[in-house]
């Protein structure tokens, strides 16, 4: 069995300090961790790991990195002493590099926010091994789902793979609260980026072709002025090959936002 579910991990450690622009985006990472079936381990792909090609954490035991700033001092004694799980990071290398893509194992590479915040609240025992794949830097979309359908090939039991991002990623609207224009602007993105990975009657074609041309949609650079935040999603369809089972809209930062769950 494999698990692939696209995030929101809010901004920087503010879900975890208690937040209250979070909490709807906190209970709905409770909820899914309580209704999936408990992973063996854990892939993440996050939004705030950037290289030229793919580099996968290959640890056995990886830091933390508290990579945000102006926060309080707690916000950097967060601890989520999660294990590496090297098996599975050569399986990610084998299948990704099988296809033609170049790809390294980053040994020094430890785990930054986008993968323990999230993940502390939805398995805070943090007894669960992960491995980070980062994302490429040239942030194509197509080139995305494409290292997604390399995942597929992976034969890994009982593996969760989660893309960490943020649907709604607007900086200076993030801190503009109650500004109904942006708002109603997001509202047709998302409702929109719902419909692209729900709808069982688009054929997997026209699935990519549409996601792979995102920024065509109803104000799609309002909601991303920079697209690494959503990248993760292209690379869980990817992974996926199809339309997702679950949509669920949750709201963090005063803004709404989607994440998407397949089981295969």
């Amino acid at each position: 069995m494999k698990q692939i579910l696209y995030i929101a991990h809010g901004g920087g450690p503010m879900p975890l300090l208690g937040d209250k622009s979070h909490e709807s985006m906190n209970q709905a990472l409770r909820e899914a961790a309580q209704t999936m079936p408990k992973p063996k381990a854990i892939l993440v792909i996050s939004a705030h790991w950037e290289t030229d090609v793919p580099h996968v954490t290959t640890a056995a035991q990886p830091e933390l990195i508290y990579d945000y700033y102006g926060f309080p001092p707690e916000s950097y004694n967060i601890q989520y002493p999660v294990a590496g799980e090297p098996e599975l990071a050569a399986q990610v290398l084998g299948a990704i590099t099988a296809t033609g893509i170049e790809a390294v194992g980053d040994p020094k590479r430890g785990f930054d926010h986008g993968l323990f915040v999230p993940l502390k609240l939805m398995y805070p025992d943090a007894d669960i091994p992960c491995v980070q794949l980062s994302l490429m830097n040239n942030l194509d979309a197509e080139a995305h789902i494409k290292l997604g359908q390399a995942l597929q090939a992976l034969d890994y039991d009982n593996l969760l793979i989660i893309g960490s991002g943020f649907s709604f990623h607007n900086m200076k609207a993030f801190f503009a609260p109650g500004d109904n224009q942006a708002d109603s602007k997001n509202t047709a993105f998302q409702t929109w980026l719902e419909l692209i990975c729900s709808d069982q009657e688009l054929t997997e074609t026209e699935r990519q072709h549409m996601l792979s041309n995102w920024a065509e949609a109803p104000h799609a650079r309002f909601c991303h002025p920079r697209e690494e935040h959503l990248l993760p999603l292209h690379v869980c369809y990817g992974a996926a090959g199809r339309a997702c089972d679950r949509a669920t809209t949750v709201y963090a930062l005063n803004k709404e936002s989607r994440m998407f769950y397949w089981q295969l």
